[in-house]
């Protein structure tokens, strides 16, 4: 938080700044904020969206099966900004780069049959993501990708494919391997493209690109075959694999996606943290399960969306200011 004060101080009060005032730092702290309002629309698949109760809570009522938590970072960042930013969140589980840019998205909630079935499912289709964003938009923060490349289709598959087999091997890279190329191919023409319809959209606006965090640590022996509170029947060499050939080419390709368009940055959540995988005892990505039983499926607790919210809004401030 000290450098969110920091540069909230910079920003200050428009008619200060402009008159040249200067303030003594006692009696700084007595100045009415300045009511901003800068139009901030937050976009994004899961990781974006919180989606497990490892997350926080369920806050819209009612529900449109997105499952926004108010743990996940576009609300602790809302919180911390006030009113700096105006919010309009509308990122949901399981969007992929296509229900950003044009494709409505029919939302899963928590109907994740034969794990869970959610009462109020099915729910009602939702826009496309960038419908939200508009010429007054002034800031886009947008992580998306992984359900594009199909990471948590990968995570399942490679838990089915090492069941049984006492964690030595690699199935899942010998059966899946061979597609990823293609995939990434997908990922970068389809992210391409949002940027662009995103620029369109809100040509003055600044769009931050958000990457993965560390799911999966680069000391594998950490993992626990079997243990669903991690990667349950993943063995271990399926678990480097997923690193290094999946989740580490996705923040690669979304990056260098963002550097072929002016008016975007990326915010990098893998490199802060890489000491909390699912397989640290400082986790901040939940495994399968949080104990005793709940099911997360891989994805960012509260831990995890305050460390995104921390680079986010850094990044955030320096487009602001």
């Amino acid at each position: 938080m000290a450098r969110f004060r920091t540069r909230l101080t910079l920003i200050g009060s428009a008619a200060a700044l402009a008159a040249g005032a200067v303030v003594p730092a006692q009696f700084a702290g007595a100045q009415p904020a300045a009511a901003v309002d800068r139009q901030w629309v937050a976009l994004g698949d899961s990781y974006t969206a919180g989606v497990i109760p490892a997350a926080g809570d369920v806050f819209e009522i009612p529900r449109d099966g997105c499952e926004r938590t108010d743990q996940s970072y576009p609300q602790v960042i809302d919180r911390d900004l006030g009113s700096l930013v105006e919010l309009t969140n509308v990122s949901c589980g399981a969007a992929t780069i296509a229900n950003v840019t044009d494709e409505a998205q029919e939302p899963l909630g928590r109907h994740l049959p034969p794990f869970s079935e959610d009462p109020d499912y099915p729910f009602p289709p939702v826009p496309p993501q960038s419908a939200a964003v508009g010429p007054n938009t002034d800031i886009i923060t947008v992580g998306v990708g992984g359900n594009t490349l199909g990471f948590g289709e990968f995570v399942t598959k490679c838990a089915e494919l090492g069941q049984g087999s006492g964690g030595v091997g690699t199935p899942c890279k010998d059966e899946l391997a061979a597609g990823i190329p293609a995939r990434l191919n997908k990922v970068r023409e389809q992210y391409d493209r949002m940027l662009a319809v995103l620029h369109e959209r809100a040509p003055h606006a600044k769009i931050l690109t958000v990457g993965y965090p560390t799911v999966v640590p680069k000391d594998t022996s950490k993992c626990r075959y079997n243990d669903l509170s991690q990667f349950g029947s993943v063995t271990q060499g399926d678990l480097d694999w997923l690193r290094q050939d999946v989740l580490e080419p996705l923040n690669r390709t979304i990056e260098k996606s963002t550097g072929t368009q002016k008016t975007a940055s990326f915010v990098n959540l893998y490199d802060s943290s890489q000491d909390h995988s699912v397989c640290d005892s400082g986790k901040w990505v939940e495994g399968f399960i949080t104990p005793p039983d709940q099911l997360s499926l891989v994805h960012p607790n509260a831990r995890g969306h305050r460390n995104a919210a921390d680079h986010v809004e850094d990044a955030m401030l320096n487009a602001l200011g």
